[in-house]
């Protein structure tokens, strides 16, 4: 059994978010959260809270799931559109930058639960 959750359109550079996200991937979701909540970076809160929705949404697809097992068994990010912004520059020039997005998926599962898909597959 498993459930994700995602976060799109999040303002914050997609490296910078992978630093984060690197850090909780093949956590238990409890040891996950208490990284999240000690790690100093602006976009921990954002990754704690998908964190917590796919915890809930685990609970709410299934009555018999242990929240004490579930393990974050995907966590990456992808890149989002860029928003081109102007900076003015001197003698009447202007230089262009990017604003960077990023769509943050948070997945927990149990343990057990994706080597019998495996084994069921072959």
């Amino acid at each position: 059994m498993q459930a994700r959750a995602e976060a799109r359109y999040v303002r914050v550079s997609p490296q910078k978010a992978r630093l984060v996200v690197d850090l909780i991937r093949g956590q238990k979701a409890g040891a996950a959260l208490s990284i999240l909540r000690s790690t100093n970076k602006r976009i921990a809160p954002a990754v704690e809270k998908v964190l917590r929705s796919a915890i809930a949404n685990a609970e709410n697809r299934s009555a018999d799931v242990d929240v004490d097992e579930l393990r974050v068994t995907e966590a990456y990010v992808n890149e989002g559109p860029r928003m081109k912004r102007i900076r003015p520059a001197p003698m009447g020039r202007a230089y262009r930058y990017q604003r960077r997005m990023a769509h943050i998926v948070v997945a927990v599962g149990e343990p057990g639960g994706e080597t019998e898909q495996e084994g069921n597959e072959e």
